[in-house]
């Protein structure tokens, strides 16, 4: 079973939150992401019974993400509102891990057809990061990528613009930050067609994605389990307009380091 590597909360103190991260990722890396469901929903369970609040607050986050990627509406949107009631019951209304909880439900409700209320909780976090966070911090960079995704829905696309640069600002001086420009690239791919129609913004198009083609081209990027998340993330924008071959390459890369991290051959 995913817990058996874990000594069980019991009720006797806090979850093991890194430990548990840490085998939710190989599950991850791997693809398999009905192990990682049972993982969560396992330990989620065991910090209710620990009242371990914070513990359980790390895990509804990942919950919120995880089944964001799996399409599950319902239990995403329920794991974003549990995430923000605790949080908030647990005083960190002006931290950075409500931040953090706030952006995770935001792209929840993006992914869900509610941009508005994702651009609100958007907004809320940004007065966090923006206040207790180094200007350079990677998390940035992902908010303001997300926020635009919103404001792109609203057809606010010079705003979602402005977003878009200022992640690929941020994102410019993190470690391994080709990897979230190649996405923000293919970001502003779907905001030209959005805004212009794929015909006028041909060209704007194909250069969005040739940028972001050649960042994911970058040798000295570890080949792991995110870098095979990011390829798929990006592989429906190229077939979206067209480049099916990048896309077929894009999406053979990720199969083969997922393949890799299973064991097989």
């Amino acid at each position: 079973m995913e817990h058996s590597s874990l000594s069980k909360a019991g009720g006797a103190g806090p979850i093991p939150v890194e430990r548990i991260l840490a085998k939710l990722d190989g599950h991850l890396n791997r693809n398999d992401y009905a192990a990682a469901r049972r993982h969560l929903d396992y330990w989620l369970a065991e910090a209710e019974a620990a009242q371990d609040l914070r513990g359980k607050l790390s895990l509804l986050n990942e919950k919120i993400g995880l089944h964001r990627k799996l399409g599950d509406r319902a239990e995403a949107l329920a794991a974003a509102d549990g995430a923000l009631e605790l949080a908030r019951r647990l005083g960190l209304a002006h931290s950075v891990t409500m931040g953090t909880t706030l952006v995770n439900a935001a792209t929840a409700c993006k992914a869900f057809a509610q941009p508005e209320r994702a651009l609100q909780l958007y907004r809320e976090a940004q007065t966090l990061y923006e206040a207790l966070l180094p200007a350079g911090d990677s998390r940035l960079g992902g908010l303001y990528n997300n926020m635009a995704l919103a404001l792109a829905d609203l057809g606010r696309f010079r705003e979602a613009e402005e977003r878009y640069r200022k992640a690929m600002d941020v994102m410019a001086e993190a470690p391994n930050g080709a990897l979230e420009i190649a996405i923000t690239w293919c970001n502003l791919a779907d905001l030209a067609a959005a805004e212009l129609g794929p015909e006028a913004g041909e060209a704007r198009i194909a250069d969005c994605l040739a940028r972001a083609e050649a960042l994911l081209k970058t040798e000295r990027l570890p080949r792991d389990g995110y870098y095979a998340f990011v390829c798929e993330k990006c592989a429906p924008c190229f077939g979206y307009h067209g480049y099916f071959r990048s896309e077929q390459v894009l999406r053979q890369r990720a199969e083969d380091i997922y393949r890799r991290n299973r064991g097989e051959t």
